[in-house]
Order: C-alpha cells, then structure tokens, then sequence
C-alpha cells in the first residue's frame, strides 16, 4: 500500500445523505480534498437486496480509487452493513477504508457498555443486524432496532422541517421496540437532519447518537496514525459526483452539507453496463 497525504479522500452514499458525514470530515480535516459520489441512480439502498448494494459499493469503490483516492469512507450504513466485507477483500490491499458502522460501535462500548440501546434505520441495515451482531461481540447485548424508511423518503423529498416530520418521527420513536431505551443510534446518515426532533422527543432522557462526527474522528485518527493526513497550507478542494442528476437534488443540498454545493453527473454504470 503506497499511499500518499495529497491523495484525496473518497466518500460515497446512495444519494446525498452521506453529505452529513462528507461534511463532518471536512471541517474536522479542512485541508483535506475530498471527492464524493452519490448514487441518485439507485437510491435508496435501504429498499435494495444485499447483492445489489455490494455490487454498487464495488463499482463505486472502484472508480473512487481510480480518482487516486487514499480512503474511501462508507457514508452509507445500508452499503456499510452489506458491503464492507466484500471492499476490504478486493480493495483493502491497495486503499483504506472506513465504515459508519464499526466507529459507532467502538464508541457506544467505550461510553455506554451497559445501556439498552435502541437503533433506528433503513430496512436494509435492520434486516442486516450488522449493528446487534457487533455490539455483541462487544458484549452489549440488550439492542432493540426498529426500520424507519419513511424518513429517508420524507428527507429525501425536502420535507424535514414540515409539521408532519415531527409527527412521523413521534410515531416511531413510541413503537414498543424502542420503550425505555438508554441511547439512541441513528444508524441512517440522513437521520442528522432531524436529530432536533428526535432530541426533543426524548427531553434529554436518552442519548441520540449519530454517526457524522464519530466517523470523521475514526478518520483523522487512521490518517494521522499513518502519517497520512494532508498538511497542505491551502483548504481543501470538494468535488460532488452523482449518478443521476435532477434540480432537485441539487437543491437539497443545502441540508446536507449546509451550502449549495455544484454537483458533476457520472453514471458510472453506464460505462459498466451495470
């Protein structure tokens, strides 16, 4: 693995959720270039088979290596659940690579080993049980996840500060699953956006953990660990890649990454005939 500090990070979702975690890198690592590709083409991964998601990750991880990425991050708790396994194989050799999942779980054994702990994401990463699994092996056992696809259409669509979020976000959260919990995960990179309502759900009485800052600290540390971490004087340079391209994605944005932000069509899947 000969691997340079000037290489740019590499960070990839299913749409433009990952931004959230893109943007938590960015300014804990302003120096750092970052290229980011979101597959608007197939999102959202949560509704996907298993298969499918690892063959994106695959083809996505690969082109981000080919724009002489040294990291690539899975902004993607789907992708991250059904494809890490499969990256590291083929690319672990050659590139770095984090997931959203492993730093969370790192993180709630070092400050939560003993809550009940409550999860809220996609279909895909439930039905996965990535998150129970992991957490077992760090002998946190008594985890309850509950599927919430909804939002990640409501916040796709661009309406997460509509009155019906918050009545959503209160009909899940009251699901018998998530009773008594401790701490929350958002096990969704979308989930950050209404991380307001979700607190405010709670009153302070459980932990809402997301995974943006937690991801980009597992970052710098396996960069700065490496002697990896980009000491140009000058701010990084951000380069948006999306799959598919609407007004409308562009637009949203804004949520994720708090500015507008320029996006590049690629599909690479066109080239790929995926």
């Amino acid at each position: 693995m000969n691997l340079q500090a000037q290489q740019p990070i590499g960070i990839f979702d299913s749409g433009i959720g990952g931004l959230t975690v893109a943007h938590a890198i960015s300014r804990l690592l302003p120096h750092e270039n970052l290229v980011y590709y979101g597959d608007t083409a197939h999102l959202p991964y949560g509704d996907k088979s298993a298969e499918a998601v690892r063959q994106f990750s695959l083809g996505i991880t690969k082109f981000l290596e080919e724009q002489n990425c040294k990291m690539v991050v899975v902004a993607c708790n789907t992708a991250s659940a059904a494809a890490f396994e499969a990256l590291q194989s083929e690319f672990g050799e050659r590139i770095l690579l984090v997931n959203v999942i492993d730093p969370m779980v790192d993180y709630v054994q070092q400050h939560y080993p003993t809550a009940k702990v409550g999860i809220i994401a996609t279909k895909g990463t439930v039905n996965a049980r990535v998150y129970p699994r992991k957490l077992a092996l760090k002998d946190i056992t008594d985890v309850h996840a509950l599927a919430t696809p909804l939002l990640v259409h409501l916040i796709e669509e661009g309406f997460s500060k509509h009155a019906g979020s918050k009545l959503l976000v209160e009909e899940y959260l009251n699901q018998a699953t998530l009773k008594d919990i401790d701490v929350l995960i958002l096990a969704c990179t979308h989930y950050p956006i209404i991380k307001g309502y979700i607190e405010d759900f709670y009153q302070k009485k459980v932990e809402v953990l997301d995974s943006t800052l937690i991801t980009a600290e597992a970052v710098k540390s396996q960069l700065k660990n490496l002697s990896l971490l980009n000491t140009q004087q000058e701010l990084g340079t951000h380069h948006f890649i999306v799959s598919d391209y609407t007004a409308a994605f562009e637009q949203i944005t804004k949520l994720f990454w708090g500015e507008a932000v320029a996006l590049e069509k690629n599909n690479i899947w066109e080239k790929e005939n995926i």
